[in-house]
């Protein structure tokens, strides 16, 4: 006889509040898609702690704020501090923190602006991981996600540096993933293509002023999906990375960007 069917399943807490009991931190989370994320986390349930550089932004209610410059090594373990003291440790970890400003082209970076591009979108996450994915390790469990960019696949002169450093969190991801999976904790990247924020609207004014310079490459087109990305696009797919619906998957990349960027 077949009891399958009058076996109760397990229940599963509601959707709109999966995450509850869970700690989360996220870097640069008082504006754009890092606002949105924490937004979407506390909605699920979770306890936040953000970060931004200086208080100037409001991080969303309900959300704790340390004010910490991530790209530097002080900043990670100001950061870390703040997570180990208020929460004990963390269950979610999502380095949003990112960007880097646009230069004529290559050869006009500088060392400077490719140790700043590599301190922000690359080691901060790294330092940070450092110092909180062993506890994740300890217990058994936990989610990271680092967001990367799309533009990694179509890197241009004038953000060579940024587009290097994501490149290098990408792959330093993929092996943080398959180091940590056998420990139950899941590591994966979310690719962003053009996303209306604060500080996209910033970076691209900037770069179609320079487009007009010989050789340049510009801004591109509007995405095949006709619209930019909204911040909401991108913290939902957050929350599908750090929730239980993605237990079975680690070492990914989830490219959401509206069919901007060719796939590889």
């Amino acid at each position: 006889m077949n009891t399958t069917e009058n076996t109760p399943e397990k229940q599963s807490p509601p959707a709109e509040r999966e995450l509850t009991g869970k700690r989360a931190l996220v870097t640069g989370g008082t504006r754009g898609i890092g606002a949105a994320v924490v937004r979407r986390l506390l909605e699920a349930g979770a306890e936040v702690l953000t970060t931004a550089r200086s208080a100037a932004g409001t991080a969303p209610e309900g959300a704790a704020f340390v004010a910490a410059d991530i790209g530097t090594r002080a900043g990670t373990e100001t950061v870390a501090a703040a997570a180990r003291e208020r929460f004990g440790g963390v269950d979610i970890l999502v380095h949003n923190a990112g960007g880097a400003q646009p230069y004529p082209d290559s050869s006009a970076i500088g060392d400077e602006g490719w140790q700043e591009a590599l301190d922000l979108n690359f080691l901060a996450a790294v330092r940070l991981d450092a110092l909180l994915a062993p506890g994740m390790r300890e217990r058994g469990a936990g989610a990271i996600v680092h967001v990367s960019s799309a533009a990694v696949a179509t890197p241009v002169g004038q953000f060579l540096h940024y587009t290097a450093a994501k490149a290098a969190l990408e792959n330093y991801s993929r092996g943080l993933a398959a180091e940590l999976a056998p420990h139950g904790v899941r590591v994966n990247t979310l690719s962003p293509g053009r996303t209306a924020t604060p500080g996209g609207e910033e970076t691209r004014e900037r770069w179609a002023r320079l487009a007009a310079a010989p050789g340049a490459t510009n801004a591109g087109d509007t995405p095949p999906l006709g619209r930019e990305g909204r911040p909401d696009d991108l913290a939902h797919a957050v929350l599908f990375l750090v929730s239980g619906r993605a237990d079975w998957l680690t070492g990914s990349k989830l490219v959401v960007d509206g069919g901007e960027f060719p796939r590889g």
